[in-house]
């Protein structure tokens, strides 16, 4: 863990215009830098830096941050990783937190795998270069796939002798011990304590992670006579290897991924090698396996579209499409591009340039959805029984997709597709979805006696008391309204959050400063409401722990936050895309948004409320159509009251607010 002095340090000395400049072709327009943005396709410039704010943003993606998400954007790399190369590019001395013992022994054994797995790696390659089988039989077998020498070098591809204890014998001699050859799985050990090489008589395939050390090794058999032996060998899972958190040819294809905004996706090491040597490098593959959780995960980091190729083989197809339904739970964008028969990525790449291949994929992608139905349908055939199982996993699909927008437009072609009424289908989701909810203990109820605790006084969403415990709403025009005025609201704390607002009078009627972050949390606290967007409520209960500390800067905080998307979105929302033009303010000075803050807080906060009370008379109104409220006398009488109620407070709040209020966005 790096110490906030030395974060503070590197941030002092990383200027914005000299990091992105490393990268970027930067040219001066006003106060400000542009340039055309290196996270997407663009002919003009959109890409904007800013020296005064330490801030760059492309207005087209939206891409952008300070000088460490910069780099961890550009260069894929993590918080601290990006932290740490800034201080190798300004020569600052990174100060770690000591470790515990325990933690020492623990990273000592992992660099210790790590070099272990270099020294393997190095091995293989000098082995496929210089021995006489290395190139007679690793070095045939990659030409014979196409493999030209600059792509063999690139993914580090080796060869193992058929020699059973080649690689112990020289790892040993040159005095890497035996614990860690064993732990990386690169050997076993014997009975009798003899130790074994894994991958004898292979070629191999290095497995990198997201940094580019090698975690793990892969290994195809050349002998042909012994068909007892697989195929392929993996490494086994060690402390630096999780088969189900990597992918191979993610290290490679990363910067891809980002600035294409898609990844496909792939079964072996072979497609993805030759896809890359045909020109297409944003592609990765799972390794034969099923996509778990941890690798859906690490392809969302880079994007929110994936493009699924399969070959000819119905069978492996249908095996496979049953895992993707965890894609469509992830919100992501899913494709799928099926190759002609006899084809694999492999083969397809070796016949055709990235522009061929591309052109193929543009013509031939479907979206998942539909290439399942229609797959299932084929299937299904007339078959009543079977075409009651396809509706039912295809609603099962359906309803794992977050988007309500995205689930309705799928039930409407569903229904056509399958020829079943779509109200069936919208019954049928809304079934599961509630099932779902109650297996993730998500129903919605509020219990009074039994309230969650807070965080620094804030009440969580399901703190909030009746008639506001409903009126959170989850998604559509509503639920953007108010993830909107919270925007605003924390929008506000980050930029402000320590300066004075106003003055108020204690019990002994002398003056006590109010701060923005102390005004804003009271005020929530009042009336017992919180923020919906769990980052917003996180955002505002730090800055409520730090409102009494007298060298807190809500700015630098946030923006230097640890956390990536509290640093991200405070990086987003200290951004002002549009600035008044010398015209619009020469002869007269215009106040600013920071000198009219007494103006605009406590506007924000009417305007957070009134939203709320809106929606509470909008609840009442739907409640009063209820057949069975309306023929309920005492139940009609206490919603008319309710509503009555909820007039006189938006007619107060109305006063307030003025005939119009303009948010500051």
């Amino acid at each position: 863990m790096i110490d906030q002095a030395t974060i503070d340090r590197i941030l002092d000395a990383a200027q914005i215009v000299d990091v992105v400049s490393d990268f970027v072709t930067l040219r001066k327009r006003g106060v400000n830098y542009v340039g055309l943005c290196p996270f997407h396709n663009e002919k003009t410039p959109s890409f904007s830096v800013s020296p005064s704010k330490g801030l760059c943003k492309c207005f087209s993606c939206g891409k952008g941050g300070n000088a460490v998400h910069f780099i961890m954007e550009h260069e894929q790399m993590s918080y601290y990783e990006a932290l740490k190369f800034l201080a190798r590019k300004y020569s600052i001395e990174v100060k770690e937190r000591e470790l515990s013992n325990e933690e020492k022994e623990a990273q000592s054994a992992r660099e210790s795998m790590f070099i272990v797995n270099g020294f393997a790696r190095d091995y293989f390659q000098n082995i496929l270069k210089n021995h006489i089988d290395g190139r007679s039989i690793g070095m045939a077998y990659f030409r014979q796939r196409g493999f030209r020498d600059d792509t063999i070098e690139k993914f580090q591809l080796g060869f193992s002798l058929e020699q059973h204890d080649a690689l112990a014998q020289e790892a040993m001699r040159k005095g890497y011990q035996k614990e860690f050859l064993v732990k990386t799985g690169l050997c076993y050990e014997t009975d009798e304590g003899k130790v074994r090489d894994r991958f004898w008589g292979r070629v191999m395939f290095p497995v990198h992670s997201l940094s580019g050390k090698v975690v793990a090794f892969g290994g195809r058999v050349m002998s042909t006579e012994n068909k007892k032996l697989a195929k392929y060998v993996n490494s086994p899972e060690s402390e630096i290897y999780h088969k189900s958190s990597e992918l191979y040819g993610i290290y490679f294809a990363k910067q891809a991924i980002v600035k294409q905004d898609r990844c496909f996706l792939v079964e072996g090491y072979t497609d993805v090698i030759s896809m890359h040597q045909s020109g297409i490098e944003n592609v990765v593959s799972s390794s034969g396996t099923s996509l778990t959780p941890g690798q859906i995960r690490l392809i969302h980091r880079f994007t929110n579209n994936i493009t699924v190729l399969y070959d000819g083989d119905m069978a492996g197809i249908k095996a496979s499409i049953r895992g993707i339904d965890m894609l469509l739970e992830e919100g992501m964008n899913i494709k799928v591009v099926l190759l002609p028969d006899g084809d694999d990525p492999d083969s397809f790449a070796r016949k055709h340039n990235a522009t061929d291949f591309q052109a193929y994929i543009s013509a031939h992608e479907v979206d998942f959805i539909r290439f399942k139905t229609n797959l299932l349908l084929d299937d299904a055939g007339k078959d009543p029984i079977k075409r009651a199982g396809l509706i039912g996993d295809i609603v099962r699909s359906i309803s794992v997709i977050p988007e309500a927008i995205v689930r309705s437009v799928y039930m409407k072609e569903c229904s056509q597709l399958l020829k079943v009424e779509e109200k069936l289908l919208v019954a049928e989701v809304a079934k599961l979805k509630e099932k779902m909810a109650e297996k993730d203990g998500k129903s919605g109820s509020y219990n009074a006696s039994t309230p969650p605790p807070a965080e620094n006084g804030i009440p969580l969403p399901g703190e909030i008391p009746p008639p506001y415990e409903s009126l959170i709403p989850q998604e559509g025009k509503e639920g953007q309204e108010f993830y909107q005025l919270e925007r605003l609201i924390i929008r506000t704390v980050i930029r402000y959050g320590e300066q004075i607002l106003c003055e108020v009078a204690d019990e002994n009627e002398n003056p006590v400063p109010v701060s923005v972050i102390e005004y804003i949390v009271g005020d929530l606290k009042e009336d017992d409401l919180s923020f919906h967007n769990p980052l917003h409520r996180r955002i505002l209960s730090e800055a409520a722990a730090h409102m009494h500390d007298k060298d807190f800067k809500s700015r630098r905080y946030f923006l230097a936050h640890p956390d990536q998307e509290i640093s991200r979105l405070s990086a987003e929302l200290l951004n002002n895309r549009y600035q008044l033009s010398k015209y619009h303010t020469k002869g007269q000075k215009l106040p600013t948004e920071e000198e009219r803050l007494l103006e605009v807080v406590p506007n924000l906060m009417i305007n957070f409320k009134n939203a709320i009370v809106e929606e509470e008379l909008k609840h009442i109104m739907f409640a009063l159509q209820n057949p069975e409220n309306a023929n309920n006398v005492d139940k009609c009488n206490e919603l008319m009251e309710r509503y009555k109620e909820m007039k006189q407070i938006q007619s107060v709040m109305a006063k307030r607010l003025g005939d119009r209020v303009v948010l500051v966005r």
